[in-house]
């Protein structure tokens, strides 16, 4: 049996100081998923870089990241990713989606997505587990904390898509779909200074006001995102090890 071989399906640009201190958002998804002997690839699927259709069978799974462009867009390779996406589920291929690749998961199996009703959320939020065989099998507790940066959400799920997670904030923070696909709204990846330095990248964009950026870092200072237990369910997951 050869070793294990995963893609990242990268949605965004780096910033320079993901670049500098992580070697990129696909260093920062390695750290935390990746084990030795694995083989790792990215794909730059916001410029256009996408898997051939006789590469997609050789990888194991696929992990997409955050963006700042939106799910619900219509950009050429937005639509060319909910094309792969239907591939991938059609060959029940492990798929994790975390921000906005959760939410492009959710259009892809037939929901809908757009902005938050509530506006954004950057900080440290708390999660609700709902009852769940993968979060019973790993023994998790109820509640989670995650860091999150979104103002999208995904709004509505078709039936046969499992709504495994809830927060005060936004109502579909975690779903999954067979044993094959999982979205996560939150950053798992992120630590606080990559937070606290796009929180500064979206003042300075004039993205957000100065007074959330300050409740932002409050929020960000008082609470710890509960890091090790997402790791643990989010390779559990992908490597099929529930």
């Amino acid at each position: 049996m050869g070793s294990k071989k995963f893609a990242v399906l990268l949605c965004a640009e780096d910033s320079d100081y993901v670049k500098k201190l992580y070697g990129g958002y696909f260093g920062v998804f390695v750290q935390m998923l990746g084990e030795e002997g694995e083989t790792w690839d990215m794909f730059k699927v916001s410029k256009g870089e996408f898997p051939e259709d006789n590469e997609i069978g050789e990888y194991d799974g696929f992990v997409i990241t955050g963006s700042s462009n939106d799910a619900h867009g219509n950009d050429l390779w937005i639509c060319k990713l909910v094309v792969l996406l239907k591939k991938l589920d059609a060959m029940k291929k492990k798929v994790l989606g975390i921000c906005f690749g959760h939410q492009i998961l959710g259009r892809a199996l037939g929901g809908k997505t757009g902005r938050a009703t509530s506006g954004w959320d950057i900080g440290v939020t708390q999660v609700h587990l709902q009852s769940s065989k993968i979060f019973a099998s790993l023994k998790m507790p109820t509640f989670l904390s995650v860091i999150e940066c979104h103002q999208d959400e995904v709004w509505e799920l078709p039936p046969k898509v499992e709504v495994i997670a809830r927060s005060n904030k936004t109502g579909i923070e975690m779903f999954k779909y067979g044993d094959h696909i999982m979205g996560i709204q939150g950053h798992p990846e992120y630590t606080k200074d990559i937070l606290l330095n796009l929180i500064d990248r979206l003042l300075n964009r004039n993205l957000i006001k100065e007074p959330l950026a300050e409740e932002a870092k409050s929020k960000l200072e008082a609470n710890e995102p509960d890091r090790e237990a997402w790791k643990k369910l989010c390779t559990s997951f992908l490597k099929g090890k529930l």
